[in-house]
């Protein structure tokens, strides 16, 4: 499907290399993360590389793994989109695509999986497309599309429009439902 670019250059692939860690740099520090992610390297690891200048992308594909501290990316093919300097937008798709990651020292990881995952820079948004589900601690969202609104840490799951009448769910785990109501009833004997 992709050749590899027997003209590229030792230069080029050492821009090439530079120019996707500064995007990805940018994935990494914009997410709610563990402050050492952003001063980790980025690892990238793929069966094939192809940068297009003219149409602003670099596209790995095969077995595509991409590590930056606690943040992991797993895809058969990830791709940057870089209108600009920076990246604008990366999608990763599988079946399914994965990522984690631990948003804080005291925040379990988060674990997300769907056939696309799409990342908008400008709107601080990660998109989860097509059997889409996202779990933290044990709970469980699952749906045609989640959009996760990083700097609001607010989950948003859709279930689309499907023949076969799916629907959003979610799994809530007893332990957590049980917290809070010793913590409502703390409160309230507190508060009498």
């Amino acid at each position: 499907m992709f050749r590899k670019a027997p003209e590229w250059s030792r230069v080029a692939r050492h821009g090439l290399r530079a120019t996707l860690m500064a995007s990805c740099l940018l994935l990494a520090s914009a997410a709610q993360a563990l402050p050492s992610d952003r001063e980790q390297p980025i690892r990238i690891s793929a069966d094939q590389a192809l940068r297009d200048e003219r149409q602003g992308f670099t596209e790995y594909t095969g077995n595509v793994r991409l590590q930056q501290g606690s943040l992991q990316i797993q895809a058969n093919k990830l791709t940057i989109f870089h209108q600009t300097e920076a990246a604008d937008r990366i999608l990763a798709e599988g079946s399914p695509a994965r990522l984690q990651q631990q948003p804080s020292q005291d925040k379990a990881i988060i674990h997300a999986a769907a056939l696309s995952i799409e990342y908008f820079k400008s709107q601080e948004r990660v998109k989860l497309i097509r059997k889409a589900r996202i779990e933290q601690e044990g709970s469980i969202v699952t749906g045609d599309t989640i959009d996760y609104f990083m700097a609001e840490q607010r989950v948003r799951a859709d279930a689309g429009r499907r023949e076969d009448g799916g629907r959003v769910e979610v799994v809530i785990p007893a332990d957590t439902l049980q917290g809070n109501r010793e913590e409502d009833e703390r409160g309230t004997t507190q508060g009498e």
